[in-house]
C-alpha cells in the first residue's frame, strides 16, 4: 500500500483525522479542523517482537510528571530496570518517547508534562470520549492501537477505526481553543477475556503543577 493510499484511507475514515508522514507533521494538528493527527509510521519488527515477547512483569510502566527535559533521562533508567534481554529494543524505546515528549511539548507549550507508560490488560477507557486536555498522544507499542470514530449525537460511532500498534495518534481535547467540537470521539480497544496486554504511551500537558496536587 502506498502512502498516497494509506492517506486516503484514514482522511475518509473520519472528519478532521490527518496524517503525518514524519513526526514533524503532527503540527497539523493545528489546521482548522484537524481533531487528530495519526503519524504512520511502523516500529521495527525487532522491536515489535520483543514487546510482544516480554512477560508482563518485565515490561516497563511508570505514572509521572516531570519536565519535558528529563523524559529521556526517566526513561532510560525505567527501561534498565526492566532487566530485558534485547537491550536494543529498550534504548529504542526510550529515544522514541523523548522524540514525541519533545514534539509534544513543541506543539503545547506545555512547561510540565503527564507521562504514563501503562501495562493494560482489561477495558480500560473503554466507552467512547474526549479527553479533558488541551491535547493528547497516545502511542500503543504492544497490542491493539487506540479506536476512533465520529458521533454527531455523542453516541457510540457507527464505524470505528483502529489506530495501527506503533502509530502515535495526536488528538485534541476539550480544552483546545477556536474550533468547535468535531464529533471525533475515541476509546482504548476492549480487550477483557482475550488474553491481549497492551503496552501504552500517554502525553497530557501540563501548565499549571498546583492543580494537580
Amino acid at each position: 500500500m502506498t502512502m498516497k493510499t494509506m492517506r486516503r484511507k484514514i482522511e475518509n475514515a473520519a472528519v478532521g483525522v490527518g496524517v503525518a508522514n514524519r513526526l514533524d507533521d503532527l503540527s497539523a494538528i493545528h489546521h482548522p479542523g484537524c481533531a487528530a493527527v495519526i503519524w504512520r509510521r511502523d516500529m521495527p519488527a525487532t522491536v515489535g517482537d520483543t514487546f510482544a515477547a516480554m512477560e508482563t512483569d518485565r515490561l516497563p510502566c511508570a505514572r509521572i510528571i516531570l519536565r519535558p527535559d528529563a523524559v529521556r533521562e526517566t526513561m532510560a533508567v525505567l527501561c534498565d530496570d526492566t532487566d530485558a534481554q534485547d537491550g536494543d529494543a529498550m534504548a529504542w524505546l526510550v529515544e522514541d518517547v523523548a522524540a514525541l515528549a519533545d514534539r509534544f511539548t513543541a506543539l503545547t507549550g506545555a512547561p510540565h508534562l503527564r507521562l504514563r507508560l501503562e501495562i493494560v490488560t482489561g477495558d480500560s477507557c473503554r466507552k467512547f470520549h474526549v479527553d479533558s486536555v488541551l491535547a493528547r498522544l497516545i502511542c500503543t507499542y504492544r497490542g491493539t492501537g487506540t479506536q476512533y470514530g465520529v458521533s454527531t449525537d455523542g453516541a457510540e460511532p457507527a464505524r470505528v477505526f483502529t489506530v495501527p500498534t506503533g502509530a502515535p495518534v495526536l488528538l485534541r481535547g476539550t480544552l483546545w481553543p477556536g474550533d468547535a467540537p468535531s464529533g471525533l470521539l475515541h476509546r482504548s480497544p476492549p480487550i477483557t477475556g482475550t488474553g491481549e496486554t497492551r503496552l501504552l504511551l500517554v502525553l497530557d500537558p501540563i501548565f499549571d503543577l498546583e492543580d494537580e496536587f
